[in-house]
């Protein structure tokens, strides 16, 4: 399942590293919505078959060019129930993408009341939820989705990443668990246990959580960027700083990274450099330092 972008401002409460991690948005194949199309009223929508490939579209295309499609399937009467359910959903699904959470809620709304047990428009409407800082409500939703399909592994990622935000770290490493055994590849699960696993200070699980994050997807900024925090609170200065380096060259604006190494090179005693790290962190995350506090880094 496609992920959808949260990077959104640092909440205070809870972890706001988290927010750099993406959250999983599900949509629906285009073989499946089509199977909901209403032929015999189809004929008067042109280009039928573009349109619903294109409301599909999780990620793939650009975000104005679904709604457009998703709408003109809503507005027909070319889709079965079950069918305007999954248009909705999927609007909403890119309204998320472009940062409009409250539009896309008032969409998986109306994808739950065309079916009260759409487990995915759930799961889509705590994922915006989670974007708006309002985390009970989005722990309410995956808990729903979850009753609704306790076999889907993004769920369990998404919750324990709400129950971080709210600093619920044990619970956290619950559901990361949970997501792992359904889906052992999720690299998403393995970095979020690995985050969680060293705030709480269980470094060397959290250690071999990351490496195994790391293994199923290398490059990624997020998994670097947890590997040197692992490494910060392991004392090992030298391998926190080579992991942040790597992930500040593919996001150089990734504030934990800055921070973290600005950190590093203090221990290391390179003041200057530190002073200029922290500083840049600073700018981007007012909040940062009280937030290293919090996961134990001064």
């Amino acid at each position: 399942m496609p992920f959808g972008s949260t990077r959104n401002a640092a909440s205070t409460q809870g972890s706001s590293r988290l927010v750099e991690r993406p959250l999983l948005l599900c949509g629906l194949t285009f073989v499946a919505l089509l199977s909901f199309v209403a032929t015999a009223s189809a004929q008067g929508l042109k280009g039928l078959d573009k349109h619903v490939e294109l409301c599909n579209r999780v990620s793939e295309a650009e975000a104005n060019l679904r709604i457009s499609s998703c709408t003109a399937l809503i507005e027909s009467d070319a889709v079965t129930p079950r069918g305007l359910a999954i248009a909705f959903n999927n609007r909403g699904n890119a309204y998320n993408a472009k940062g409009e959470h409250k539009r896309a809620i008032e969409d998986y709304e109306q994808a739950i009341a065309a079916d009260r047990n759409y487990a995915r428009a759930f799961n889509n409407r705590g994922v915006a939820y989670t974007n708006l800082g309002e985390f009970k409500r989005a722990l309410e939703d995956f808990d729903r989705s979850i009753k609704l399909d306790a076999a889907s592994a993004p769920v369990f990622v998404n919750r324990a990443e709400a129950y971080g935000k709210t600093g619920d770290y044990r619970r956290a490493l619950v559901d990361y668990g949970q997501a792992i055994k359904l889906q052992p590849a999720l690299e998403g699960a393995w970095n979020g246990r690995c985050w969680a696993r060293a705030i709480v200070g269980e470094l060397r699980p959290a250690l071999t959580d990351c490496n195994e994050a790391l293994r199923l997807k290398p490059n990624v900024a997020v998994a670097l960027d947890s590997r040197g925090f692992t490494y910060l609170k392991l004392g090992q200065a030298d391998a926190a700083i080579a992991d942040y380096n790597s992930a500040l060259q593919l996001n150089p604006r990734l504030a934990t990274s800055l921070y973290g190494r600005g950190l590093g090179k203090r221990r290391q005693g390179n003041a200057a450099g530190a002073a200029a790290d922290i500083a840049a962190a600073v700018a981007i995350q007012p909040t940062i330092a009280t937030d290293f506090a919090r996961y134990g880094v001064k």
